[in-house]
């Protein structure tokens, strides 16, 4: 019914439900201005089911944009990262490959770009070397997947990468 009569809403709300689980939990001025350092808040999951929640301190900004929150769950410390929205970060975020897309080529683990051997627009056969990247001390060449041509180079030699990321794209001659 809520739906047909807000759909925008409805659907807003369910993508939050979604994301952060049912908050409904939660008092209202926890809510919207969330906790004060030492402030314990009781959260009832359940009919009988009661958490304790107290937060203890807020790390300082890491250079990625996140914190660390250091709170207690009934009575156990406990510790979490969390994004931060109000800190710039200063790690690049790179795009991630696409797993069904067989035309990206992406970092197999974290650590850094060596050397891109193959430039943009070149002619490429299978297993020929695109990258050499490291990580822990461990030299590994990117080869290329199939025939094709280097279409978009999305990193630079030395530039730092994760696992997952973006590196390069080759279309299928």
């Amino acid at each position: 019914m809520a739906y047909i009569l807000y759909p925008k809403v409805f659907l807003d709300y369910q993508q939050m439900i979604d994301k952060y689980g049912n908050v409904t939990v939660l008092d209202t001025p926890t809510f919207y201005k969330g906790m004060r350092l030492g402030e314990t808040i009781q959260v009832e999951l359940e009919k009988g089911k009661i958490l304790l929640i107290k937060l203890n301190s807020i790390g300082e900004p890491i250079a990625d944009g996140t914190r660390v929150i250091y709170f207690e769950l009934n009575g156990q410390p406990r510790e979490i990262n969390v994004q931060d929205f109000n800190v710039q970060s200063t790690v690049v975020a790179r795009r991630k490959i696409d797993t069904t897309n067989p035309e990206h080529v992406g970092a197999t683990m974290t650590g850094s770009v060596i050397q891109v051997v193959a430039s943009k627009g070149q002619k490429v056969k299978k297993g020929d070397a695109l990258l050499i990247t490291e990580a822990m001390k461990m030299e590994t060449t990117i080869q290329a997947p199939f025939d094709g041509e280097v279409n978009t180079i999305f990193v630079s030699d030395g530039d730092t990468i994760e696992s997952g990321d973006l590196l390069m794209e080759v279309a299928r001659i």
